[in-house]
């Protein structure tokens, strides 16, 4: 919201000496965030003069333009006091009018510098100035004229254009929608200062009577009240006041017609919005009314829109007329011919303004306003207003008929304690400072010993609860007197186990090189399909979400995936020569439990009730996922690097379950998005962790990354489940490690991880370390054979182990794999 500095003061007496500075710092500890101070001087410096023209030779050009060599009178202001010779190439003026001249030497916006040079076959020193040129409208087709008073030649012009009037813009929060206006900032500046304020809307306006115009409101709910009054006989051709439009261009606003321009007006002084109509294009009576889904109207910007049942519509016998208190239609719009204007002052319910914009996508500084609340009891006043600069400055007359339909809302009564503001803000507020600040914001308030009961001012539609109240007196106090008290650590918190192994998790993978991303947690079907996950997949069946950001992501996501693999694509078209990224984050699986129940905000909802509510909710596990792609370990003086593979992330997932104390298993698996061939099964007590492994090549195809590039989903809620809060260190034996390697030829289709857990049940407690070192086939072991090498270390805490006690725990972990696995041991 702009507001011109001089129009602040039009309303409300400042203290001598305060500045502009001054009035913007205390507006803002008030709750009016200043954005910017502006002057319309900005960009404009040197001699800007008033010049009288005395004569006006036109001159053709080859060109077939014609140009005015001019003599102006700029007083003494060019030092010489002889007239300034002046090449002007706008036609609009004559001599003897006054006009603005910038000498040389001065600059303009656009730091476009004045001087004296040769064009058209003259010295021209200086320029004959228009709107456009000094920053003050788009008017480019002729230059400014000055009334016959506006001053003599060589007086400074800042002052008869207004030049140095400062400009202040606040950004207004949605719940103070009364400073939307000069009336709403004026009585804040008023607060601010305790100085004396002057309403604008504090009018006497007449009475309703039996000769307005005829309204019909078959919703008051949705417009409860509807003021309309009558000016015959307007000038369509009538001028907006210099006044008026300069204020208008200072708030922002582009000047247009008079009759548009009052209205504009009248909006930005009062804050109530007001609608105009060409009176002879009305047919029969208004009516507001709720449109009938599926009903058209064209509005004023000439977009053809498809109302809603829910839309407040105005009509007459011609049908719908306006799209009440959101934008007017095409056919009764006023225009140059209009010489009868129907005022319409209207108040709107704001959540039903709300609803309408953002449905049809609709925003106008009318319905900024409606939609946020205005005050509806001026709303005969504004009305009148409009009647009143209309009548002044268009020449029409103010038709005797008053037409007020319904009556402006009541507001609450809220019941108040007097320490309220103190105990709730910290400050030391006593009773007689909560009642004299709730009376300064515009509180009619009664008293008892303990309680005051308030009812809020009219134009404040933000203040309904005590607490409320409470913001106003704080605010008003000063936020800036808010005590700072640190809060007490309660003895005996700190993180919680979850926290304690989240962070443990973290650690963990940066430790293995990992680097955390997040991404978004939406999902849609060609993600889906990227992944290569059949039709029946449990991973399709999501969580549609009623508002997405998204159509193309309109769900919220069963695996973490997409966007880990979308992240690594990003970094390796980047230039990255390898990526090991991972993410934390709930996935969510939709549940057939009914739909969840709606309960008021006014009062906490029972356990009994939020069980019912929870029960609802979709299943939300926390997930954890890992994508390794392109270079793992670089290559260097020390050797050849080494791309990621299924190995990495199997291992990652080991290293895991090794920091947080938890038995893992791995069994071979086939499983969407992973290799069929290279996909593991990971199990913590029997239970399905998730899954690790290469993915397939068309899914590395289809986001975009090189092939054989690995990943890990898992349930990290499981996961945690099953850790030990401290996991016990290693024991240490000072006995020397046995050693013994065994090659067991198996099947091909016999997995690693089977072999190995025979070896290690079989080897008994004296085994230490167990690892597969060698993989082998060939023609000799047959097409259906694999030779896997593990390399068994052994070692007891008490004792050195002889060679018998080593062999025989080696025979007996071969045994029981040749039982389980058929492995015959290689000689």
């Amino acid at each position: 919201m702009k507001a011109p500095v001089s129009w602040i003061r039009e309303y409300v007496d400042l203290p001598d000496g305060v500045t502009t500075e001054d009035l913007t710092a205390r507006l803002t500890a008030l709750g009016l965030k200043l954005e910017a101070i502006e002057s319309a001087s900005a960009g404009i410096t040197g001699p800007l003069v008033v010049g009288r023209v005395l004569t006006m030779e036109p001159e053709p050009q080859k060109n077939g333009k014609t140009i005015n060599w001019c003599t102006v009178d700029v007083g003494d202001a060019n030092g010489t006091g002889e007239p300034q010779g002046i090449v002007c190439g706008a036609h609009n003026f004559a001599p003897g009018d006054l006009v603005v001249v910038i000498l040389p030497g001065g600059v303009l916006p656009g730091n476009f510098e004045i001087s004296a040079r040769k064009t058209y076959g003259h010295l021209s020193a200086g320029m004959i100035c228009s709107a456009r040129e000094l920053g003050l409208g788009d008017d480019h087709d002729g230059i400014i004229v000055l009334p016959a008073a506006a001053g003599a030649p060589g007086d400074d012009a800042f002052d008869v254009l207004g030049l140095r009037e400062e400009v202040v813009e606040f950004e207004i929060n949605p719940d103070r929608a009364y400073a939307l206006s000069l009336r709403g900032i004026a009585r804040e500046a008023a607060l601010a200062y305790g100085a004396p304020y002057r309403d604008p809307a504090d009018r006497d306006v007449p009475g309703p009577n039996r000769d307005g115009y005829p309204v019909v409101v078959d919703d008051p709910v949705g417009c409860p009240m509807f003021v309309a009054r009558k000016v015959t006989g307007f000038d369509p051709a009538a001028p907006t006041p210099d006044w008026m439009a300069t204020r208008l261009q200072q708030a922002g606003m582009r000047p247009i017609s008079l009759a548009v321009d009052v209205t504009n007006y009248v909006m930005l002084e009062t804050g109530r919005p007001i609608h105009g109509y060409d009176a002879d294009k009305l047919q029969g009576p208004i009516r507001v009314r709720r449109a009938a889904e599926g009903e058209t109207l064209t509005t004023l910007d000439g977009t053809l829109r498809t109302l809603s049942a829910e839309d407040l519509v105005v009509t007459d016998d011609s049908g719908i007329i306006g799209l009440g208190g959101v934008m007017g239609g095409e056919t009764t719009e006023m225009s140059e011919t209009t010489t009868n204007v129907l005022v319409e002052a209207a108040h709107w319910d704001a959540t039903s303004m709300f609803r309408t914009g953002k449905r049809h996508k609709i925003s106008s500084e009318a319905g900024k306003r409606n939609e946020r609340g205005v005050d509806p009891v001026i709303t005969p006043a504004a009305a009148d207003r409009v009647v009143e600069l209309l009548t002044t400055y268009g020449g029409g007359t103010a038709d005797p008929g008053v037409t007020v339909v319904g009556t402006a809302p009541e507001r609450p009564h809220i019941t108040i304690s007097y320490d309220l503001p103190a105990r709730v803000s910290g400050m030391d507020i006593d009773a007689a400072t909560t009642v004299a600040n709730l009376e300064a914001v515009g509180c009619a308030l009664v008293k008892d010993d303990s309680t005051l009961t308030a009812t809020p001012p009219p134009w404040r539609p933000d203040l309904n609860d005590p607490f409320d109240l409470v913001e106003e007196v704080a605010r008003i106090v000063g936020y800036e007197n808010v005590p700072s008290v640190l809060p007490r650590d309660a003895a005996g918190r700190g993180l919680t186990r979850e926290q304690r192994l989240r962070r443990r998790v973290g650690r963990t993978l940066a430790g293995a090189g990992c680097v955390e991303v997040i991404s978004f947690p939406f999902i849609g079907d060609a993600a889906l399909d990227a992944l290569g996950l059949p039709a029946d997949d449990p991973l399709r069946t999501t969580v549609r979400l009623a508002n997405p950001l998204s159509s193309e992501e309109p769900s919220y996501t069963t695996t973490l995936l997409p966007g880990l693999l979308k992240a690594a694509a990003r970094n390796l078209s980047r230039g990255a020569s390898g990526v090991s990224l991972f993410e934390t984050g709930t996935v969510a699986f939709p549940v057939d439990r009914g739909p969840a129940p709606i309960y008021g905000v006014d009062w906490r909802p029972s356990d009994s009730e939020l069980a019912k509510l929870f029960e609802a909710l979709p299943e939300q596990p926390l997930h954890l996922a890992v994508v390794l792609s392109g270079e793992r370990e670089r290559a260097g003086w020390w050797g050849e690097g080494r791309e990621a593979g299924w190995a990495d992330a199997i291992g990652l997932v080991r290293r895991l379950a090794a920091e947080l104390g938890v038995e893992l298993e791995v069994v071979a698996a086939s499983r969407a998005p992973w290799h069929p061939g290279r996909c593991a099964q990971l199990r913590v007590a029997g239970v399905e962790l998730g899954h690790a492994g290469e993915l397939h090549p068309k899914v590395c195809a289809a986001f975009g990354i090189p092939v054989r590039s690995a990943a890990v989903e898992i349930d990290l809620d499981l996961l945690m489940k099953h850790a030990r809060d401290v996991t016990p260190g290693p024991d240490f034996s000072t006995y020397p490690q046995a050693k013994e390697d065994v090659a067991l030829v198996v099947a091909a289709d016999v997995t690693s991880a089977d072999v190995e857990a025979a070896l290690r049940e079989g080897a008994g407690d004296l085994l230490e370390s167990i690892r597969l070192f060698d993989v082998y086939t060939s023609e000799q072991l047959g097409a259906d054979k694999k030779s896997l090498a593990f390399a068994l270390r052994f070692r007891a805490p008490d004792r050195t182990l002889t060679e018998e006690e080593t062999a025989a725990a080696r025979d007996a972990a071969v045994a029981l794999a040749a039982e389980r696995t058929g492995a015959v041991q290689r000689s």
